[in-house]
């Protein structure tokens, strides 16, 4: 899967704490980019923790909103990516012989 596709899928998670942890491993695999990707990234990550701290404090009758902005800030993620995950390339020496 995508890292994208994985991170709309953590919006609906249900352990949100899980999901920010998760999220913002996956969201280091991108390649250092344009100031307004990072600057999207950030609030991407700020909206989940909002989505999280609302679930927390309201239970689930109230995060709709608060769902619904995260997936824009996601959009915008990836639309500044590319719509492509550009992850770094690790580099493995390949074994001789």
């Amino acid at each position: 899967m995508q890292i994208l596709d994985r991170l709309d899928a953590l919006i609906d998670a249900d352990d949100c704490r899980a999901a920010i942890e998760e999220a913002r491993a996956l969201l280091l695999q991108f390649e250092q980019g344009p100031d307004a990707l990072t600057h999207a990234i950030d609030d991407f990550l700020l909206d989940l923790m909002t989505l999280s701290f609302i679930v927390e404090c309201y239970g689930r009758g109230f995060e709709l909103l608060a769902r619904t902005l995260a997936r824009r800030r996601l959009a915008k993620v990836r639309l500044l990516s590319g719509g492509v995950d550009t992850v770094r390339q690790k580099r493995h020496p390949k074994p001789e012989g």
